[in-house]
């Protein structure tokens, strides 16, 4: 069934730093590349003018991407502003007013989610929620039983149909590479499962603080704030099954399946640290045991990964901004040429940040008489970034009512049950220098695995040298 095209888009938290450092540039792309022809409204309490919307909205373009005299213009024409209380049901009625008797509109709520109960429920007292959607910023919730609560209020106002979860990281490129990759190759099918895949770890590693931001991240910390979702996201598009062919829906039936087979990681399963000086940033407490790094270990209970640790990593002033996965793969069984075995084992490798990178690391015979190997990576593909920023193509597929890379409400809640036993104090926050890669006890995470792997780019052209194989790890029976 053909789904209506929204006819206006109205973005809540228009003066806000979200909207200044992702939203403009998004849409001035989306009219660059045709995609963005109808009005856009920015609402905040600010009692601003549509100019100072189209100054701010210059000003973010300029920064954060490539001004288009051209694209700007038309985005500049589209471009109004509204000043809601969004505490004030009498602010709802002007909203409505300038919606121009719009049938379809679209809503984004980029605002805080303390504020989604008071909007939600005046969209749809004054009348403005009829036939709409509404987009949903993360964090969906700070643990399991808020989660639930916030999609009880979102689905008393829209049906789950018209409810658009956004998490950007779905809309990037290289974890749509990821997927296709997955699925598009049969190669990979054979050996994508316990019976050759030894373990596999996810890294997200920032080399910058809380930049300002300290009071969000003591609400939040590295758990909350990238593992939840961004990460585990990743580990269900790594591990799910082959989604349903001709069904629009089957990726996200395929996501919420691998969700629910994730075991609720238990406090022997993570390392939670905190950087040296986090404490001395505006807006953190002086006692603050908030983490900016946790580790932890993810299994599965189904037959294709029971076995097989995840190792999942995220932190600030790590040594490098790096988001990758390493799947490593098992030795074979024999030894054929009785070399020692110094070399790495076999790996696939995807680079989410700061490039794309699709690699495979394997062994060749080394020039010689000798009949001895040494460790190779060959680079599948390599792509500088995004073509398509994120916003900008899920900002589209919202227009458009598409909702296959939006996350589903049943599997926020599934993601939030893995980790709710380790939010919070739990265990402690332990301290770690600026520009290491965390806690030391982190280590003990990876003894099973052969250690952590850690990433390797080097600035300029973003090409990533070999990195150093962790030690060899011992081969668990079968």
């Amino acid at each position: 069934m053909d789904t209506p095209h929204s006819d206006v888009l109205i973005f809540f938290g228009a003066t806000g730093d979200l909207a200044y450092k992702q939203i403009f540039p998004a849409l001035q792309a989306m009219v660059r590349h045709g995609h963005l022809d109808i009005p856009v409204i920015g609402v905040a309490r600010s009692h601003w003018s549509d100019d100072q919307l189209r100054e701010r909205a210059r000003a973010s373009v300029a920064e954060h991407s490539e001004l288009d005299e051209a694209a700007f213009a038309r985005l500049a024409s589209l471009l109004r502003y509204v000043s809601v209380d969004y505490t004030d049901p009498a602010s709802f009625q002007h909203l409505r007013q300038a919606l121009n008797g719009a049938r379809n509109p679209l809503f984004y709520l980029a605002i805080p989610p303390e504020a989604f109960t008071d909007v939600a429920a005046h969209l749809s007292n004054s009348g403005c929620a009829e036939n709409a959607r509404v987009i949903v910023e993360k964090p969906f919730g700070r643990d399991l039983a808020s989660a639930r609560a916030l999609n009880e209020t979102l689905r008393r106002y829209f049906s789950e149909e018209n409810i658009f979860r956004i998490d950007h990281y779905l809309g990037k490129e290289a974890v749509l590479n990821l997927l296709y990759f997955r699925f598009a190759n049969s190669f990979l099918e054979p050996i994508w499962n316990n019976n050759y895949i030894h373990s596999m770890q996810i890294t997200m590693a920032e080399t910058f603080g809380v930049e300002g931001r300290g009071a969000f991240y003591e609400e939040a910390g590295a758990i909350r704030d990238v593992i939840q979702n961004h990460l585990l996201q990743l580990v269900a598009l790594l591990t799910m099954e082959a989604p349903s062919l001709g069904d629009v829906d089957g990726v996200r039936d395929a996501k919420e399946q691998a969700f629910k087979v994730m075991r609720a990681v238990q406090p022997e399963d993570v390392v939670r640290g905190q950087y040296n000086g986090y404490r001395d940033e505006p807006g953190v407490a002086p006692d603050s045991t908030v983490e900016t790094f946790a580790a932890l270990r993810l299994y599965l209970q189904n037959q294709r990964w029971a076995g097989v640790p995840i190792l999942i990593r995220a932190g600030k002033r790590l040594p490098q901004t790096v988001v990758e996965v390493w799947a490593q793969l098992k030795r074979p069984p024999e030894n054929v040429f009785s070399e020692a075995r110094s070399g790495q084992p076999n790996h696939l490798r995807f680079r989410v940040i700061p490039n794309v990178q699709l690699a495979l690391g394997a062994r060749v015979k080394a020039p010689g008489e000798a009949m001895v190997g040494e460790d190779v990576e060959l680079i599948v593909q390599e792509q500088p970034g995004d073509e398509m920023p994120p916003y900008e193509r899920l900002l589209n597929d919202a227009i458009h009512g598409v909702k296959t890379l939006f996350a589903r409400e049943s599997s926020v809640e599934e993601a939030w049950r893995v980790v709710d036993p380790v939010l919070g104090d739990v265990v402690p926050a332990l301290p770690y220098e600026s520009h290491t890669w965390g806690p030391r006890e982190a280590n003990a995470l990876a003894v099973e695995v052969g250690g952590w792997h850690n990433p390797i780019t080097t600035p300029g052209d973003g090409r990533a040298p070999l990195p150093q194989p962790p030690p060899a790890p011992a081969e668990r029976p079968s």
